[in-house]
């Protein structure tokens, strides 16, 4: 009876002349719901595929370009001029949000944004104030269509004269869209393996994606205010972080990979084992893509690669994870524990109410991973735990690395895989949101002590 209560209770306390009320997070996983329906439904028309696609086929597809995360059980390229098209549009609106491009469609109409709808959208790009909301999503739209027409342009300069002029404009303008979106979907079966030694692709896709991880809030800060003292405190973290992450990444994969004959041991030059070791260190904050053999990595290197892919990229991004900031949030109040202090960062303390947020995301994170995880483990005993894990982060980060088994999985596994990406994207957060009982009032309790440790 009371999980009979708790599941009509929308229904029961929805206001006369309205059938359902939904808080943002239970609209933002409805709506991603509804668009990775809807996407399946346009990739099994006649003609969007070179082969018949059976449903499940289709609904991992669409859900995989919605949620930006790039794990397919078919190539890109068993998809017609109409297919791809279909996946570009599904991985626009998923990488910017549905949230947004609605609300951008009533401002452009004239309309004042409903309270309501100022509330989904500033949950979706993770705005705490509704005053510049509406020129933060102008900034948004704006900006993505600029940075694509830039990196197709530029991307372009290679694919054109080796492919020609339709199929090389085609491939960059893919490409510059996946990968700003961090989605990770290649027109190529082997990703950008093809391309490892190419600081052209290498360094524009990846210049893409960490532009677009960074988050549109960070992005505003940085122009309009232009200089590093007048930041805020979340775009200096968000920087500082970025540059040492992926430093850190790079230096740690480029040393467990350099005498592996099967990914950058295999490279002939010094410039090209850099590049590979970079691209390889940055990729996993969600982008996806892959210019060595992610199978053929040293178990250090893939247990290295789950953690980058947990963290994911910076919040209000096109990435997920638990986002970077969370992250660091976490070493901050676990390093000011440790030396009796107050968690701060750039001369400004850390908010307990960020603190307990940054707390419930990344427990949220490491419950859906691990019941991911487990589930797999049931429904696909006869894969190497090693590859399921890989599957299983990559699915909740919304990444699209995978280790070749993605195809391999069992129904039921493509199916909580689907599930993942999902949840992964509306975020782990939302999700507790959504499981959670709401009680209303204001009643406090006496504190309590639990001995930890």
């Amino acid at each position: 009876m009371r999980l009979w209560k708790r599941l009509t209770r929308p229904f029961r306390h929805a206001p006369h002349g309205r059938v359902l009320r939904l808080s943002p997070p239970e609209s933002l996983l409805l709506g991603f719901t509804l668009l990775c329906l809807l996407g399946s439904g346009l990739l099994m028309l006649p003609g969007a595929a070179t082969q018949p696609l059976a449903w499940h086929q289709a609904l991992f597809t669409a859900t995989s370009a919605v949620t930006v995360t790039g794990l397919a059980v078919m190539d890109t390229s068993s998809f017609t001029a109409l297919g791809q098209v279909i996946l570009l549009v599904l991985i626009q609106i998923g990488g910017l949000g549905f949230m947004t491009f609605g609300a951008l469609t009533l401002l452009l109409l004239g309309a004042r944004l409903p309270l309501q709808q100022q509330t989904l959208v500033r949950e979706a790009l993770g705005e705490t104030s509704f005053g510049a909301l509406s020129q933060l999503i102008r900034m948004v739209v704006a900006f993505a269509l600029v940075v694509e027409a830039l990196g197709t342009a530029l991307l372009a300069l290679h694919w054109v004269p080796e492919l020609g002029w339709s199929r090389g404009l085609w491939a960059s303008l893919f490409h510059a869209v996946s990968a700003f979106n961090n989605a990770g979907f290649s027109l190529w079966p082997d990703s950008l393996t093809r391309d490892a030694g190419n600081p052209l692709v290498t360094l524009v896709v990846s210049a893409l994606f960490i532009v677009g991880g960074l988050g549109f809030v960070v992005i505003s800060d940085i122009r309009e205010k232009r200089r590093w003292g007048r930041f805020s405190m979340q775009t200096k973290v968000v920087i500082c972080a970025t540059l040492a992450v992926n430093l850190v990444a790079m230096l740690a994969l480029g040393c467990l990979e350099w005498h592996n004959p099967a990914t950058l041991g295999g490279l002939e030059s010094l410039g090209d084992k850099l590049q590979a070791a970079w691209f390889q260190a940055v990729t996993p904050r969600t982008a996806g893509f892959n210019s060595v053999d992610t199978a053929a990595m040293t178990d250090a290197s893939s247990l290295l690669t789950m953690l980058l892919m947990f963290i994911g990229g910076g919040a209000s991004s096109t990435a997920s994870g638990i986002k970077l900031t969370t992250f660091i949030v976490l070493i901050l109040v676990a390093r000011a524990f440790l030396r009796g202090t107050q968690p701060a960062a750039f001369g400004r303390a850390i908010a307990q109410q960020t603190v307990m947020k940054a707390i419930a995301v990344a427990l949220a994170g490491v419950s859906l991973v691990f019941v991911t995880l487990l589930v797999l483990t049931i429904t696909d005993s006869r894969q190497a735990f090693l590859d399921l894990a890989f599957e299983s982060v990559s699915a909740f980060g919304t990444v699209g690395l995978s280790r070749g088994i993605t195809e391999e999985l069992s129904s039921p596994g493509q199916w909580m895989l689907i599930l993942t990406m999902i949840l992964g994207r509306v975020g782990p957060l939302s999700l507790g949101y959504f499981l959670a009982t709401r009680r209303t009032g204001g009643m406090r309790y006496a504190e309590g002590h639990i001995q930890i440790g």
